[in-house]
C-alpha cells in the first residue's frame, strides 16, 4: 500500500513523518502510532522503510487503522520530542477520521523506551501500548495499571536483556493491569519484522484494547 511521506513545521523544527490510511478513509477508525529506534534517526524516511513496522505497513494491501510513524533528529531521544508527537496526533485527528480516544502507542527498542515513558505521563491519552526490544525507563507504572499493555523481546538480546521487561509485565499484573509478555527464545534485539507481521498482534491493534476520554 502507499505510505505517505510529509513533513511538519513545529516551533523548534521541521520533521519528516510516515503517514498510511485504512482501506476505508471515510470510515472512522483507531491510529497505531510507531516510534522508531536509533538507527532510524535522521532526516531520511528511506531509513525507516527498510524493516520492522514501516516495512509491514509497506506491504499490506490494506490496514483496518491510521498509521503514523514521526522521525526525530540525530542525538534526541523520544520523550525530547513529546510536545510534537502529542501535537501531530492532535492535529491529523481533526484532518481524517481518527478516532481520537482509540489511539494506540507502540516503540522498537529507542522508541520502545520512549513509549513507555509517554504513555506513563499520559495515560489517559492511549488505548493500548506495544513495546519492543526496548529497556523500560524509571517511571510509574501504576499510572498504566488501566492501559492494556503487550511487550516484546527476544531471549537472546545482547543489546537489552529481556529481564526488565519480564519484571514491568510481572508489576503490571501485581497491580491488577491487563499486561502481556511474550519471549521469543532465540530472537535477538531486531525481532520487529517477526513481531509487527504476526496476525495476533495485527488483530490486537485493529481492535482497539480500550476507549480513553477523546
Amino acid at each position: 500500500m502507499t505510505i505517505e511521506h510529509y513533513s511538519h513545521t513545529f516551533s523548534r523544527a521541521t520533521l519528516p513523518y510516515l503517514f498510511a490510511r485504512p482501506a476505508s478513509p471515510s470510515t472512522r477508525a483507531p491510529l497505531v502510532v510507531f516510534l522508531h529506534g536509533a538507527k532510524d534517526r535522521g532526516n531520511d524516511l528511506g531509513k525507516l522503510l527498510t524493516w520492522g513496522f514501516p516495512k509491514f505497513v509497506a506491504t499490506q494491501t490494506a490496514l483496518p487503522y491510521y498509521w503514523l510513524a514521526l522521525q526525530i533528529p540525530e542525538e534526541t531521544t523520544w520523550p525530547d520530542w513529546q510536545a510534537e508527537l502529542l501535537g501531530l496526533i492532535d492535529q491529523l485527528a481533526l484532518q481524517h477520521a481518527i478516532r481520537p480516544e482509540q489511539v494506540v502507542l507502540s516503540g522498537f527498542s529507542l522508541g520502545s523506551a520512549g513509549a513507555w515513558q509517554i504513555a506513563s505521563e499520559h495515560p489517559e491519552r492511549f488505548a493500548g501500548l506495544v513495546v519492543v526490544s526496548g529497556r523500560v525507563p524509571q517511571i510509574d507504572l501504576s499510572r498504566l495499571v488501566d492501559t492494556p499493555v503487550r511487550v516484546f523481546h527476544g531471549g537472546q538480546d545482547d543489546k537489552v536483556p529481556p529481564d526488565q521487561s519480564a519484571s514491568a509485565v510481572d508489576t503490571l499484573l501485581a497491580l491488577g493491569g491487563n499486561a502481556q509478555f511474550t519471549l521469543i527464545p532465540e530472537g535477538d534485539h531486531f525481532i520487529a519484522d517477526e513481531v509487527y507481521g504476526n496476525a495476533q498482534l495485527q488483530q490486537w491493534l485493529a481492535q482497539t484494547p480500550r476507549q480513553v476520554a477523546a
